[in-house]
């Protein structure tokens, strides 16, 4: 029976760290190519709340920053550094040079903030700061982004909108997750 938890476990441990890489590709792919409204020379847009719109990758970025903590939880820092990487490198295949490096400079800088909120929080308190990390990134992340990329903050309300919706989303999915990792003996990274 322990094998198969920890099985599980490994088998979530890799999702997490696969699904955060993925989602820096697919997040620039979508800006470009996905949304209700294309602005010429601009993002692909997405409704995120009645009459406000953001970049269609909004989603895959809000998840992406609570993906970045599993990730630190799972792995250490270290991994979550390169993962952010391998992403902006992935990217370069599906998403112009100049949303590539907005994207990759923003990720980063977003992702230790991130850090620097989640780590000593997360020792006592999972869920409390996988949030408060995640609203700190999402900030961060969308106001260097927006600026980096479009050169302009026109789309921030709709960015922390929808990054918000995403953190929300996870909760219940974090809870879930903690809950089979202290059912399965797992020990954290610092």
């Amino acid at each position: 029976m322990a094998s198969d938890k920890t099985t599980a476990l490994a088998f979530h441990c890799l999702a997490s760290l696969a699904l955060f890489v993925g989602t820096i590709p697919a997040a620039n792919w979508m800006i470009g190519n996905v949304g209700t409204k294309c602005v010429p020379d601009g993002p692909c847009l997405i409704p995120v709340a009645p009459g406000l719109m953001a970049p269609s990758g909004v989603i895959l970025a809000g998840s992406a920053l609570v993906l970045r903590d599993l990730v630190q939880r799972r792995f250490g820092l270290g991994v979550s550094v390169a993962a952010i990487m391998f992403g902006a490198l992935l990217s370069a295949a599906v998403a112009p040079p100049a949303l590539v490096v907005a994207s990759a400079i923003a990720f980063l800088l977003s992702e230790l903030a991130d850090t620097v909120v989640y780590t000593p929080l997360a020792r006592r308190r999972f869920i409390a700061a996988v949030v408060a990390s995640s609203v700190v990134g999402l900030f961060v992340d969308s106001i260097i982004f927006l600026w980096l990329a479009f050169g302009s903050l026109e789309f921030l309300a709709g960015q922390v909108v929808g990054k918000a919706w995403a953190v929300l989303l996870a909760i219940p999915i974090m809870a879930w997750m903690r809950n089979r990792e202290a059912a399965s003996g797992f020990s954290r990274k610092r």
